[in-house]
């Protein structure tokens, strides 16, 4: 996983191969440099040969070459950290926005198995991670290979002997290196999900505070959330720990190659096949050589858990999106036949929920649908609007198969409110202009005042420009709703979909809201999804589901008269006794 996690990422860095061959030839010229330094600096030892006995004029020389290539390794070193700073964070916001339109093409099914608060933290902390790994890997990488090739030819050329006994000591720290890494990887892949799993806790704890309030679950969440992060403080302690372990490790086996290199060419030295100043210089290259070693163990940890992190990104990338639109789609008609032909769905294979349903609406009938909790009622708007697919059967709209029509076709003649109205921040108007963004601002009013919401928004700071907190947080439940409400009005659909629309509203308020949803239906096919069964009287069908099927179906006054399942309901709501006790 973690190479293959590694070449994933590698790839996502082709549109930026030019910025990467800048910076290798940067370390290049680096690396170049500064191995040349110690070249220098033997040179001018070698001339200093005693007291009294000083070629200064050689020495000044290379004092000024010293210099010189001391100012071009500055150059070039802040050219290569400029270059692969640019690649990381260019390659982060693609990651992040490729990241981010793919949550936007998966099944709903794959936002709804998955935290969302994990999500969040996968679009954001992971691919952060990721682009710190890139950046480290690089910047060791680049001028590390480079060191490590350079340095070994430069031994080589002053004493093959010495250099021999460097080369096959210092893989020692990279024996020590991988085996520490191989420990930690598991520590680290485990911290990033449990970062994730706080990030989705928190999300959740602070979106529902009111819940939390109400309930007086604030010490019982305290204390999930402390045991969640004690968990990851256990690992993250564990992970750091294993990946800090690396970096002395192998710094004490380049120690040891220190101490051979010098010991050696001291008695080099003495038997006169090397001098003072190439000796100084090999002890120069040998700690050069073991440095980028010493680097790589240094930034583990970061590496470590980039690699986790990439895999996780991945995870969302590599997902299954929506099983595309069909190359030849149909374009039906506008009249709002809507055919539920032999349906069965279930969202898990083991729990079956609609089974062979059927149902023919014509156009510019008005459907209610009713039932008790978790009968299947919004699961067949969901069906409807291709939210979910059908297991087996059809839904045809105008006599297409909605699988053969390009969703946003379907969606587009659809019009949606729920129960859970969802705003975002930014001013009314433009909340309000989500459904139609061709809207003008006088068709805007008008939906606002159909909706019944105008009055409300007139008296806000700025009107139809006051700003929206995010999720709506400075308006009621019911003003949002009301503005969810206008905000399907505009898009003047064919099909109108209802889910409780007005279960947050006051009575008042919901009569003259109603009378404007009766003025919406005329001539549309509409479903409403309704607990309240005093909302859906005038409905011309009214379809009562038990467990998945239709149990019964008519209008209000048919329906009371056959004293059957709808009866219990609508007694249970309005009857003066306890429909309960006698069997409900």
């Amino acid at each position: 996983m973690k190479s293959g996690s590694v070449k994933k990422v590698l790839k996502k860095l082709k549109p930026y191969r030019f910025f990467l061959a800048a910076a290798v030839l940067c370390a290049l010229v680096s690396v170049s440099l500064t191995l040349y330094v110690p070249v220098l600096v033997g040179y001018a030892i070698d001339r200093i040969i005693g007291r009294g006995n000083v070629d200064f004029a050689d020495v000044a020389q290379i004092l000024g070459l010293i210099c010189a290539a001391v100012v071009g390794v500055a150059v070039c070193q802040w050219l290569m950290n400029w270059l692969i700073n640019l690649v990381s964070y260019r390659t982060v916001r693609d990651l992040r926005r490729e990241v981010f339109r793919k949550l936007n093409t998966v099944p709903l099914s794959y936002i709804d198995t998955h935290g969302h608060g994990d999500l969040i933290s996968r679009v954001i902390n992971d691919v952060d991670a990721v682009g710190d790994g890139l950046t480290q890997m690089f910047l060791q990488l680049f001028s590390g290979v480079v060191t490590i090739i350079g340095t070994l030819v430069f031994m080589l050329v002053t004493d093959w002997q010495i250099a021999l006994a460097v080369f096959f000591l210092t893989p020692l720290s990279l024996f020590v290196a991988g085996f520490i890494g191989k420990l930690s990887a598991k520590r680290f892949r485990e911290q990033q999900m449990l970062q994730g799993e706080i990030s989705s806790y928190v999300e959740e704890t602070v979106g529902n505070q009111r819940i939390v309030k109400a309930f007086s679950y604030e010490k019982q969440s305290q204390y999930e959330f402390d045991k969640l992060n004690t968990k990851l403080y256990d690992v993250g302690f564990k992970a750091q720990y294993a990946g800090a372990l690396a970096n002395p490790s192998t710094r004490l086996v380049n120690a040891i190659v220190y101490a051979a290199v010098g010991i050696i060419g001291a008695l080099a030295v003495l038997s006169g096949r090397l001098t003072v100043g190439g000796l100084s210089c090999f002890l120069t290259y040998a700690n050069q050589y073991t440095k980028p070693f010493n680097e790589v163990t240094g930034v583990l940890t970061q590496l470590q858990t980039g690699i986790a992190a990439a895999g996780r990104v991945f995870d969302v990338l590599e997902a299954e999106n929506e099983a595309p639109d069909p190359a030849n789609a149909e374009a039906p008609g506008h009249r709002g036949e809507v055919i539920f032909d032999d349906v069965s769905f279930s969202y898990t294979p083991d729990k079956p929920l609609i089974e062979h349903f059927s149902l023919d609406v014509k156009s510019g009938t008005r459907v209610a649908i009713v039932g008790p909790t978790g009968c299947g009622k919004t699961t067949l708007i969901n069906l409807l609007m291709r939210f979910y697919d059908v297991n087996s059967g059809r839904i045809l709209v105008d006599g297409a198969d909605i699988r053969n029509m390009r969703r946003d076709d379907l969606r587009a003649r659809c019009g949606m409110v729920l129960q859970d109205s969802w705003l975002f921040r930014g001013t009314i108007m433009e909340n309000l202009r989500y459904g139609n963004e061709n809207a003008t601002d006088s068709e805007i009013v008008a939906a606002a005042k159909a909706a019944y919401a105008h009055s409300f928004i007139r008296r806000m700071p700025n009107g139809y420009e006051t700003v929206i907190s995010e999720g709506g947080g400075n308006l009621s439940q019911g003003q949002k709703q009301l503005l969810c409400i206008a905000r399907a009005m505009l898009t003047d659909p064919e099909i109108l979909i209802l889910d409780e629309a007005t279960s947050s509203i006051d009575t008042l308020t919901e009569i003259r809201v109603q009378k404007a949803f009766a003025k919406m239906m005329r001539c549309r096919t509409s479903f409403v999804v309704a607990h309240r069964l005093s909302t859906i009287k005038e409905s011309d069908i009214i379809l009562v589901m038990r467990d998945g099927n239709i149990v019964e179906q008519g209008s209000h006054r048919e329906l009371l008269t056959k004293n059957g399942f709808y009866r219990k309901l609508y007694n249970a709501q309005f009857a003066t006794y306890d429909v309960i006790n006698n069997g409900a």
